[in-house]
């Protein structure tokens, strides 16, 4: 069914972005981005006293407190610029998946023309339409015919046929909406874990400060209870982007995937209304 699929719909109609595969490129780019912004500007003299980063912190330089929190913020801002441009990789990626009008309008006019057996109108919407719903959309469409045109099987064989080729090319559509999907995902979980190593890290500081001589450094005590603080709030920021991100995409990816199902159901329900006749 594959090859027969293949020869029905040999080209997609797809165009556009279609997604970043080797997403450790991003990953690279973004750690190398957050170590410039954590030496340069997070660790810019102007944000300390006598403009050395060793000194405490200005009154009010809220960069500098962010540079406080140790080389564990280089590794949360490195989680903060990923999540940030695989949200805007996938914003791309998804508008060209979703093809070049509103998807409940091509899903409606489709559906009119599939229901009214205009098979050639359809084909024509889903040229027009493009990205992975008029792929799959058009892929069912060429079973349609091809089942049309086949004398040697039964009715409820051809049905089946026709829904197998539309889950082939689902299947073959999906690795595009989900691609880099599982690194947010990842991210979730990932940012919350740092932010409690550097959360842990700095309050060790903390209580070693304390240790010292018994009664303790006030500076390295306040800045390993900044270290902690400044780490704990950065990763909890950096993991809400990536769950909001992750969450609005995966609906998005949902809300496509149902509009596959409705119209394939169509499909194959034509077909079988208008060869009832059949055997």
């Amino acid at each position: 069914m594959a090859t027969t699929q293949a020869k029905a719909n040999p080209k997609k109609k797809s165009s556009g972005f279609q997604g970043v595969r080797d997403a450790i490129w991003i990953i690279v780019a973004c750690f190398i981005l957050a170590v410039c912004f954590f030496k340069f500007v997070l660790g810019n003299p102007d944000n300390f006293v006598g403009g050395d980063p060793a000194n405490a912190v200005k009154d009010g330089s809220l960069l500098g407190t962010v540079y406080k929190g140790g080389i564990v913020v280089p590794v949360i801002i490195t989680l903060l610029f990923t999540t940030i441009a695989l949200s805007i990789e996938r914003f791309f990626a998804l508008r060209t998946a979703f093809g070049k009008s509103s998807l409940g309008k091509f899903v409606i006019s489709v559906k009119q023309a599939i229901t009214a057996g205009d098979m050639a109108k359809a084909q024509q919407i889903c040229d027009k339409q493009q990205g992975c719903v008029a792929n799959v959309v058009g892929a069912s469409i060429a079973a349609y015919k091809e089942m049309e045109n086949t004398t040697n099987l039964k009715r409820a064989a051809k049905v089946a046929k026709i829904q197998q080729a539309h889950e082939e090319a689902t299947q073959l559509e999906m690795p595009t909406l989900q691609m880099n999907m599982p690194i947010l995902a990842t991210i979730v979980t990932l940012g919350t874990l740092t932010a409690l190593f550097g959360t842990v890290v700095g309050m060790i500081r903390s209580f070693a400060a304390l240790a010292s001589g018994g009664g303790g450094d006030s500076l390295q005590l306040s800045e390993g209870i900044s270290e902690a603080l400044v780490n704990t709030a950065s990763g909890i920021l950096t993991s809400w982007f990536a769950v909001v991100s992750y969450n609005y995409y995966s609906n998005k990816i949902d809300k496509l995937t149902y509009a596959l199902d409705e119209v394939g159901y169509t499909i194959a329900q034509t077909y079988e209304a208008n060869h009832g006749d059949e055997a």
